[in-house]
């Protein structure tokens, strides 16, 4: 996570960062926290996830505990508080993928990848996260890869694709 480090210890990010709050300060007066959540997806857009330093400048800047900050970033599903990988795998395992042997496929990729659900390989490119429902049904199970689907993915599919992903993250492959 060297860029990261690179990107938060430059004074534009922290000016940047500060002027998007006082952005919404301003639209909302006397209402600090009412901007809270588009702060957080700022950050969170930058760097894939919500940093502890980010948290903490952000709870400063608007005068609120930094256990508020971090209690809404922890409470919505779309905040993350730890990195995730280039490749973000989403494992359905709603009624229908389960039905059709989503454990199994979830399983496969945590073999593949010597990962548990919610952590990210060593190298950074892969994070494993357990999904409820993809909205395929009909296609189950269901993978995500960020914002590509897989449908009717095997257990023995995983391989190939974890190998098709980490091809193009070498500059292999164009991206899907």
């Amino acid at each position: 996570m060297r860029y990261e480090r690179e990107i938060l210890d430059t004074p534009e990010w922290w000016q940047q960062l500060d002027a998007y709050i006082q952005e919404q300060k301003d639209r909302n007066p006397g209402h600090v926290q009412s901007g809270l959540i588009q702060v957080l997806h700022y950050v969170q857009d930058r760097f894939g996830y919500v940093p502890e330093r980010a948290t903490n400048h952000v709870a400063q800047s608007l005068g609120v505990p930094t256990a508020y900050v971090a209690g809404v970033a922890s409470f919505y599903s779309y905040f993350s508080l730890e990195p995730k990988g280039s490749y973000n795998v989403s494992v359905c395992l709603g009624t229908a993928c389960y039905v059709k042997g989503s454990q199994a496929v979830l399983d496969e990729f945590c073999r593949q990848l010597d990962i548990a659900p919610g952590e990210t390989t060593d190298d950074g490119l892969f994070t494993i996260v357990e999904a409820r429902c993809l909205g395929a049904c009909g296609q189950a199970p269901i993978v995500m890869v960020n914002d590509e689907v897989h449908a009717r993915v095997q257990p023995e599919e995983v391989q190939d694709i974890i190998a098709q992903y980490t091809a193009e993250a070498r500059g292999e492959l164009e991206p899907a």
